[in-house]
């Protein structure tokens, strides 16, 4: 079975977020959710993290630029349990619902790039054949290959763990070599807005999208696909960035 484990991101000292995630590959996690909630704005403003095991659950006390800090503790966001939801603990209608930064990114994409990556899907997913309870990000190159997967009980979990190993990885999330990310749930606003915030020009998913991450997505300049299969998918923002070949 998959495990869900109470995992706290600690903040210079103060407790900021309680998730429910999968216990692994959590550097990473931290890394990616700093990243995708703005509590940070680069890689280099989490100088560390230091995991501590505790008997009801796992604290991950990040170390963060002092301006970064003194931003988070204005914010005094409370997000306990955010699995499902992307705005639990928001204090404004304009808190919740923050529009990401219109892409830069030109990149285009074939068809048969995710018709390869799609396939290649499944077998990476580690966890979910062992436990059928997981889901998983990818980041795909342009040409179809598989560079990273992250796995978690809860889809956000997953894509800010990807975010944070291609971060890490220093492959700057993609914007350099024209990838994409692949997301084996819906996709929700929030799924749309760490894509963006990454800097990833193309999400794939494989269920369907709600109608505010269509127009996020659209907005922002993201290329959305939803109902990804290795056959077909439906387009819903930007389909002309992808080329039938």
């Amino acid at each position: 079975m998959a495990e869900e484990t109470p995992v706290a991101l600690v903040y210079n000292g103060v407790s900021h977020a309680v998730m429910l995630a999968t216990a692994q590959d959590l550097e990473d996690f931290a890394l990616g959710f700093s990243l995708s909630e703005g509590i940070i704005e680069q890689a280099s403003e989490l100088y560390d993290v230091d995991i501590q095991v505790r008997d009801n659950g796992i604290e991950l006390h990040c170390e963060i630029a002092s301006e970064r800090f003194v931003q988070l503790k204005e914010r005094r966001r409370t997000l306990a349990g955010k699995t499902g939801c992307g705005l639990c603990g928001a204090e404004s209608l304009g808190q919740a619902v923050r529009y990401p930064e219109p892409l830069q990114s030109q990149s285009v994409f074939t068809a048969s790039s995710i018709r390869r990556a799609l396939h290649a899907m499944q077998a990476m997913q580690v966890l979910q054949q062992q436990t059928g309870a997981t889901h998983a990000s990818a980041y795909v190159l342009s040409d179809g290959t598989i560079s990273l997967v992250r796995e978690d009980v809860g889809r956000h979990n997953a894509l800010d763990k990807l975010v944070g190993a291609l971060e890490r990885g220093q492959l700057k999330s993609g914007v350099a070599n024209g990838g994409f990310i692949i997301t084996t749930s819906r996709a929700s606003f929030e799924m749309v807005q760490k894509t963006a915030r990454a800097g990833v020009s193309l999400l794939v998913a494989v269920s369907a999208p709600t109608g505010l991450a269509v127009r996020v997505a659209q907005a922002c300049g993201l290329t959305l696909l939803g109902f990804a299969r290795e056959n077909r998918y439906v387009a819903y923002s930007h389909g002309e960035r992808i080329l039938n070949q």
